[in-house]
């Protein structure tokens, strides 16, 4: 399922309740054009207003028979398994249900980066970036041995470096 932005979700939600309402295309005959542009500038001012819902806070991973509460600023990188997603701290793992993608929408982007389509990764916690012999990309991290693919499409976070 694809994530729309906020203010297609407006729209869509608009629509659903003005049914002969276009906000995408031109006005319909005999529309005013004045009350379509009047909507689209309420869309956009409703999403600079609204607040954004601040990062995940806290993890609630399974461990065993156990539930476990993990701070994410702890987390070192989430990992998709199969169903589940691997959730990796100095201390050990844990399993979570909620997909990779979703967790991807409620972390904070500028602190957990996406490495490959299956890892995503606390910036903090890069020791450092490796290139082998074959040119693929590999992120080491300071309290665990794991070496960690970058995959071809997140390679540009690491050009610089």
């Amino acid at each position: 399922m694809e994530h729309d932005d906020p203010v297609r979700q407006w729209q869509r939600a608009l629509q659903s309740l003005l049914p002969g309402l276009d906000l995408a295309g031109p006005a319909a005959p005999g529309a005013p054009e004045g009350q379509r542009a009047a909507l689209l500038g309420l869309l956009q001012a409703l999403m600079q207003a609204a607040p954004a819902r601040p990062p995940l806070q806290w993890i609630n991973a399974s461990i065993g028979q156990q539930l476990r509460l993990i701070p994410v600023r702890e987390v070192l990188y989430f990992q998709a398994d199969t169903k589940y997603t691997r959730v990796v701290t100095a201390d050990g793992e844990a399993l979570i249900r909620k997909p990779l993608k979703e967790l991807q929408d409620e972390l904070d982007a500028g602190v957990f980066w996406p490495i490959h389509r299956s890892t995503i990764v606390n910036a903090h916690a890069i020791g450092s970036v490796t290139r082998d012999e074959r040119g693929r990309v590999f992120v080491r991290l300071k309290q665990r041995d794991e070496r960690l693919a970058v995959s071809e499409g997140h390679i540009h976070r690491f050009r610089q470096m």
